[in-house]
């Protein structure tokens, strides 16, 4: 089993800047990849970014350029780096890790970006 906690959300105006944490109860490097989604009210759960154990990386369309993932193995922790914020990103941003066939969640952090 493996448990995952997030934290960075919080309020900031459009243009800012938020780097979310997802910790991680085991070691990342074993794990196939880790992907953070996000959630706004009313929508649909969609990927924001994910990586893998390899260092491969992907993004949404909308968020390159501005969001950047990384990840320390010594920590156990993928980070989420935002920047340039817009209103439209405003959502609970959830962790998730994966590994053979089995999902993992976190419970999320919610992010809100005013205009």
């Amino acid at each position: 089993q493996v448990q995952l906690v997030e934290s960075g959300g919080g309020l900031v105006q459009a243009g800012g800047s938020l780097r979310l944490s997802c910790v991680a109860s085991v070691s990342i490097f074993r794990l196939n990849g880790i992907r953070w989604y996000r959630q706004a009210p009313g929508k649909q759960r969609e990927l924001v970014a994910a990586t893998t154990s390899g260092g491969s990386t992907i993004y949404k369309d909308s968020v390159k350029g501005r969001f950047t993932i990384s990840r320390d193995n010594a920590k156990n922790t993928v980070y989420l780096q935002m920047s340039s914020l817009k209103p439209e990103d405003t959502a609970v941003y959830i962790c998730n890790a994966y590994d053979f066939g089995a999902n993992y969640w976190g419970q999320g952090t919610q992010v809100t970006v005013s205009a």
